[in-house]
């Protein structure tokens, strides 16, 4: 099933409470802090199959604030509790609920990880282990759909910076190979990524990227950037540099393109994920999802603090354009 079907099943299926009359403990673990975007969603959504915090449900949140060095550690704390299952958000926050525990089931919210290809779980359609849930594809395709939008803006472009706020080790795991065929076909040159992880941190690497000649930026989130990622959007414009994004809301921040998977949707379709798991079915039977439908956002504000002309072709594929 699609993220876009699941996601219209929970809005549109009339849900009964829970009937089971036990409360039950889920763990949430996210890099960043407690402005994680979209967990809401992801709880409305639970909300909407019976289980309500405070009656039936009981959450334990674990945010790292964007300190990825603790992500071990509070994955520990939830297994210790212990919590019927962990719901996680990023890719290093899911390598540390797996490195607590091999029993309790983990949902992966969303990943920007390839968990087969990395040898996370067995294969998407029978995980076979705790992992399961949703991931948005690390691949030459959809990293060359990014790069053609920042050349389609911004032609004369050579030198890609990568912006990034995810434990190194994930770069080189499974981004590095697809974001390289993805660059050499379009005769682009991939950068060394620039680690950020606190606020303070975004004016010097920013400062970097332009010593490196970067002519412009792909953007990677993967949690501690979500508190401050209208400060990136900024510090990309006061040094005149083109971003493409995976997330639509750095682009509404102030980011200039953004093509990805609609994130708030992959958050309510976890939720299903948590009530199966819950009901008995086994992880390892739950196939991990990738999404079927990517949106292309477009800030023409800041395409004209940039000089930069957006193609009225590129406007009319748009999903959506803020003026």
């Amino acid at each position: 099933m699609s993220v876009v079907a699941g996601s219209l099943l929970l809005t549109t299926r009339a849900v009964q409470p829970q009937q089971t009359g036990r409360t039950y403990r889920m763990g949430v673990l996210t890099a960043g802090g407690t402005q994680a975007p979209n967990i809401a969603s992801f709880v409305e959504a639970l909300r909407a199959l019976g289980y309500v915090e405070g009656q039936n449900l009981i959450i334990e949140r674990r945010f790292a604030a964007g300190h990825l060095e603790r992500l071990p550690d509070l994955a520990a704390e939830l297994v210790r509790l212990p919590v019927d299952v962990i719901a996680v958000a990023g890719p290093t926050g899911v390598r540390a609920a797996m490195g607590a525990t091999t029993r309790i089931p983990i949902v992966m919210i969303v990943g920007s990880v390839d968990p087969a290809g990395e040898g996370l779980v067995k294969s998407l359609a029978r995980p076979g282990g705790n992992l399961t849930g949703s991931t948005y594809a690390v691949s030459p395709e959809r990293f060359g759909k990014q790069l053609e939008l920042l050349k389609e803006v911004a032609p004369g472009i050579s030198r890609i910076a990568i912006y990034w706020d995810i434990q190194m080790t994930i770069f080189h795991q499974s981004w590095a190979v697809p974001l390289e065929a993805a660059a050499r076909k379009l005769g682009l040159q991939i950068q060394a990524p620039v680690q950020v992880l606190a606020r303070d941190g975004v004016e010097g690497a920013f400062a970097t990227m332009k010593q490196q000649r970067a002519d412009a930026v792909l953007i990677v989130l993967g949690g501690p950037t979500f508190e401050y990622y209208g400060d990136v959007a900024a510090m990309a414009v006061r040094n005149q540099l083109p971003t493409v994004a995976t997330l639509k809301a750095f682009t509404a921040a102030g980011g200039l393109l953004s093509y990805g998977p609609d994130l708030p949707a992959i958050y309510r379709r976890a939720a299903s994920y948590v009530d199966r798991i819950l009901k008995g079915t086994p992880p390892g039977d739950l196939p991990i999802e990738l999404p079927t439908k990517y949106e292309l956002v477009i800030n023409l504000k800041t395409a004209k603090a940039l000089g930069l002309k957006i193609p009225q072709s590129l406007l009319l594929r748009a999903d959506e354009v803020i003026q």
